[in-house]
């Protein structure tokens, strides 16, 4: 079982965190629209999986509006925010940020916590008992994993030009 820190102190995951050159494990995330999706839906194309606790934190918007920017718009690839907001939530984040593009997709887990628990960043205990830590992996056009980063401080942002280039490089 993984830890991270939140504030300095240390926090429990559930699970196991996949390694890179694993199979992506399947889950499942709920749209904005209460459409439900998952990885199976993204077949063909490399994946950014973003797992963030919620969109309504400083540094989960910074990290959404950042991926938004620089891999939104890229070719071939997706990218897909869980947290455990509600959609309404969500659509309404991205409604005031500007964010449509139709390569980054928002997704929540409130149904089931199926993808932090196949990716090892369900928070087991503390304040945020229920949510994900902050991860991101990079799953190639045949679902394997190509990167994995699990930020070690809740509040703090991942390497956003490493997660970038090994997307680049998965296409």
């Amino acid at each position: 079982m993984a830890q991270v820190t939140l504030k300095g102190s240390p926090v429990p995951l559930e699970g196991n965190i996949p390694a890179a050159g694993d199979k992506a494990p399947e889950f499942k995330a709920v749209r904005q629209d209460l459409s439900e999706f998952g990885l199976k839906d993204y077949e063909g194309k490399v994946k950014i999986l973003v797992a963030v606790p919620s969109l309504d934190t400083s540094v989960c918007a910074i990290e959404t509006k950042v991926f938004n920017e620089k891999a939104a718009n890229l070719n071939g690839i997706s990218t897909l925010i869980i947290s455990g907001d509600l959609p309404f939530a969500m659509k309404r984040f991205c409604s005031t940020e500007g964010i449509d593009s139709p390569n980054l997709v928002t997704g929540s887990q409130y149904r089931d916590f199926s993808f932090s628990k196949a990716y090892g960043t369900h928070i087991a205990g503390g304040p945020l008992k229920g949510l994900s830590a902050r991860a991101v992996f990079v799953v190639d056009k045949n679902d394997v994993i190509r990167y994995v980063e699990l930020v070690p401080e809740i509040g703090s942002e991942p390497n956003y030009a490493a997660a970038l280039a090994a997307a680049n490089a998965a296409l």
